[in-house]
């Protein structure tokens, strides 16, 4: 018989020593990584649920990065925001001084304070992070704001601030100095004022005129061009009598002009002498008072009106249809307003001719249509108010500055200057409203005195072509915070754009480049009157106003921003610590369990070693 040999490495004794050591082995990994395997095979079936949470760490990571970045950017634009306020407190403070002692250039120290920070605030707004340009909105690429000296002085090509403003002050003054008024003294016992050209921008505008003079005659304001008349009818007026007449100014405000008649001797100022013994005369002295009155006003509040306005029209880049100014039916001198009704029989506080039933009005391809009563969506009533229609008109447009009615002139204000578009079956009724011609289309400024001599010129013109673009950032439509978006979280996202332009900005901008850059005679009798009413203008602006965006605005809506990007990373801490947890439960492998399993295998693996120790040393002899 034969006896087969006992082969130890294809025994069965073998391959479970072999096993063992193996599994050895494999704890020994596990305890020096703390991991149930080097492989995803080894992990067991819980692996689905680590590879899905490792998943979602990894997009924690992305957004965490993210949520780091954007808060980099904000809190610069933050910072620039910051010292945008330092600058506009700075100027304001000095604006608001009393002091108006005039240096060689016609400009007091809070001028000069201004045009520095000019040049300052331009630097801010033009905060880089990386290549990024915080106040540019979509365009991050390009420099926000255009260089400070070629705002104010331009360039080889093109017109600056300062030529923008000397042109519309000399529109404004008129070539005689009296704000485009022309006076004269029709009889012997009247004097009459006019304006020089109907619808003219420019200059002062006769609001209201009201009388106390014994005897007299008074008419107007009426007619076109607007004029007014006192006919004294060869009567003195009583001592003390008074003639007062508003104006109103380029900039929207009013000044008065109070005229007392008196027998002081010598006459007071602001009052005109009452000849008792040539009555006659009486008229001659009220005509020389009034024109010195108004040469005064037009050479200090309206040269100060006249430089604000300048800025209006070279800094507010908002894009606008204006329509020429209208009067209504019910009281032909006075102006159209927002009160006044889109149609209505004569007389009335209406349009004419008006809207009838069935006409329609069709803004950016969106149709509103008139109806009698009952109007619903997208119809008007035709005796709605222009009120109303303006308010419709902007929801279509999605204007962020609303559409305004001052002085009879309409302005429908649009974000995006090359969609607006507004036509109309009546075009009889659109041309009451004070535009002539259709399609309706928007004039985006800087806007131009729009002939020469400017001293004679009656219309503002397009002056993009020739007049340097202050700021040059995306200037298209939506919100200034849409035009940075990002993802901090799987269903949340941020809006942190911000752009030079927005008013609070703008209208900032506007008012510092205003002041630092007029200048005027230091030997001019006005000198002082026109410093003083530029000052308080300029003060004014600075101020906060209701319903005004404000620079704080901005930085709440970035403060939101990062509120939300904290509530974010701070679900995202936990929710990291719960996928974590969640992996190292499927893939980690507990140091105690894995000790024990090592002994437990230790102490096998020697009794096998015994085993086969005891096997090896077995002969035929002892086998027998």
């Amino acid at each position: 018989m034969s006896i087969s040999s006992i082969n130890y490495s294809s025994s069965v004794l073998g391959a479970q020593i072999r096993n063992i050591n193996q599994q050895l082995t494999d704890l020994s990994t596990q305890l020096a990584t703390g991991k149930l395997s080097q492989n995803y095979s080894g992990m067991g079936t819980n692996e689905g649920f680590a590879i899905a949470g490792r998943s979602q760490l990894s997009n924690i990571a992305a957004y965490t990065d993210t949520i780091t970045n954007v808060n980099v950017n904000i809190n610069l634009a933050n910072t620039a925001l910051q010292s945008l306020t330092t600058i506009r407190n700075t100027v304001q403070t000095g604006s608001a001084s009393t002091a108006q002692d005039l240096n060689v250039n016609g400009q007091t120290v809070a001028q000069n304070t201004a045009a520095s920070q000019f040049g300052s605030m331009v630097g801010v707004l033009n905060t880089q992070s990386g290549n990024r340009y915080l106040f540019s909105g979509t365009a991050f690429n390009t420099q926000s704001v255009a260089n400070a000296g070629d705002i104010i002085n331009g360039t080889t090509t093109q017109a600056g601030f300062k030529t923008v403003m000397a042109e519309r002050q000399a529109a404004d003054l008129g070539a005689n100095g009296m704000g485009r008024l022309v006076q004269t003294q029709p009889t012997a016992s009247s004097v009459k004022v006019s304006e020089d050209v109907a619808g003219s921008p420019f200059g002062l505008k006769i609001k209201a005129v009201s009388s106390t003079l014994t005897g007299a005659t008074v008419t107007g304001p009426s007619g076109s061009p607007v004029s007014f008349s006192v006919d004294l009818n060869g009567v003195n007026p009583n001592d003390g009598d008074k003639l007062s007449v508003q104006f109103t100014l380029p900039d929207g405000s009013t000044e008065q002009i109070d005229l007392t008649a008196s027998t002081a001797t010598p006459t007071p100022i602001g009052s005109f002498a009452i000849d008792t013994t040539t009555p006659g005369n009486t008229a001659a002295n009220l005509n020389t008072a009034l024109n010195t009155a108004i040469t005064k006003l037009a050479n200090t509040s309206l040269v100060a009106a006249s430089a604000i306005t300048a800025g209006d029209n070279f800094f507010n880049t908002a894009s606008s249809a204006i329509g020429a100014p209208v009067n209504n039916q019910a009281a032909p001198p006075a102006p159209i307003s927002g009160a006044t009704a889109l149609s209505g029989a004569s007389p009335s506080n209406s349009i004419s001719p008006g809207f009838a039933a069935g006409d329609t009005i069709t803004v950016n391809g969106t149709t509103l249509t008139f109806v009698n009563s009952g109007a619903t969506g997208n119809q008007l009533n035709v005796g709605d108010s222009i009120q109303t229609l303006m308010s419709k008109i902007d929801q279509i447009t999605g204007t962020s500055k609303p559409s305004t009615v001052h002085g009879g002139s309409i302005t429908i204000n649009t974000d995006d200057a090359a969609s607006l578009s507004i036509t109309t079956s009546n075009t009889g009724a659109l041309n009451a409203l004070g535009f002539g011609s259709t399609p309706v289309t928007a004039t985006q400024p800087p806007l131009r005195v729009g002939s020469s001599p400017a001293s004679s010129a009656t219309t503002l013109v397009n002056g993009s072509a020739n007049t340097v673009k202050w700021y040059t950032g995306n200037d298209g439509p939506g919100s200034p915070r849409s035009t940075a978006m990002a993802r901090v979280d799987d269903s949340v996202t941020v809006q942190y754009g911000a752009q030079a332009n927005e008013d609070a900005i703008r209208q900032q901008l506007q008012a510092i480049a205003v002041f630092g850059t007029f200048s005027t005679s230091p030997t001019s009798q006005y000198a002082g009157g026109q410093v003083s009413a530029l000052s308080l203008r300029v003060t004014q602006s600075l101020t906060k106003q209701p319903g005004q965006q404000h620079l704080e605005d901005i930085q709440t809506d970035l403060a939101m921003a990062q509120n939300t990007m904290k509530d974010a990373s701070t679900r995202q801490t936990q929710a990291k610590a719960q996928l974590q947890s969640i992996i190292d439960q499927a893939e980690s492998a507990s140091p105690d369990q894995v000790a024990s399993e090592i002994l437990s295998l230790q102490n096998a693996l020697q009794a096998s070693y015994q085993v086969t120790s005891n096997l090896a040393q077995l002969s035929l002899v002892k086998f027998l």
